[in-house]
């Protein structure tokens, strides 16, 4: 039964060889990420996790990849004996194996879902979910907050994440099923469909830890939940 749940963004801007400049204001999202990923660590080293990604649904476990799709060849794995190799593995995936390895876990596997997937299947896949003690759950907020959005600014960013915010800091699986799938679609939420997942797992939660970030246009959240 999952009893620690870890709530994370996957920007690329996490992984170090990855960033040509602006490294200082990288380094606050990094560190917030690698702590949280320690907490989850050193709940359990085998985990279940949870991200976006138009290629789902499917399950990703027991692989190598690289993100050399983003620029530079930095090789990740899902687990210490994985031997084959993916070379087209999702961002989120690689997100959750470059934590994976970072803070010393001894495997992850990803479930994929598509960006589109109802509220209501999100749920039930979040009541499915077993095999592990721990869940990482990988999800960038609104991509257009402000004058350094990825799209163009939109005044609903603020309100729309603060409301993720909220949800998240006070553990509230009702408020992250009332996200509207169409509204997080239009502000380029990509992780609703994640965390609607994770409004679907069982326990009686509450956060431990949570913090919002958005230095370069797009919201990220972190969150660490203990049932």
């Amino acid at each position: 039964m999952i009893s620690r749940l870890v709530v994370v963004p996957h920007p690329p801007l996490l992984v170090p060889e990855l960033v040509t400049g602006a490294v200082p204001e990288t380094e606050q999202v990094r560190s917030a990420c690698l702590a949280a990923a320690r907490d989850l660590a050193a709940h359990a080293a085998d985990w279940v996790a949870v991200g976006v990604d138009p290629s789902g649904p499917r399950v990703v476990e027991d692989v190598r990849g690289t993100f050399r799709g983003f620029g530079v060849d930095v090789p990740v794995s899902l687990s210490d004996d994985a031997s084959s190799v993916d070379e087209d593995l999702p961002l989120p995936v690689l997100v959750a194996a470059w934590l994976r390895e970072r803070v010393g876990a001894r495997s992850v596997r990803v479930h994929v879902v598509p960006p589109d997937l109802p509220t209501a299947e999100c749920v039930a896949l979040g009541e499915r979910l077993g095999g592990s003690r721990a869940l990482l759950v990988l999800g960038d907020g609104s991509h257009r907050h402000g004058e350094r959005a990825v799209g163009r600014p939109d005044e609903r960013a603020g309100p729309f994440d603060e409301d993720v915010r909220k949800a998240l800091a006070t553990a509230d699986t009702g408020a992250l099923r009332a996200i509207d799938p169409a509204s997080a679609a239009e502000l380029g939420a990509s992780g609703r469909a994640a965390w609607q997942v994770a409004a679907g797992v069982p326990g009686a939660w509450r956060c431990t830890r949570s913090a919002f970030l958005a230095p370069f246009g797009v919201g990220y959240h972190l969150a660490v939940w203990d049932a």
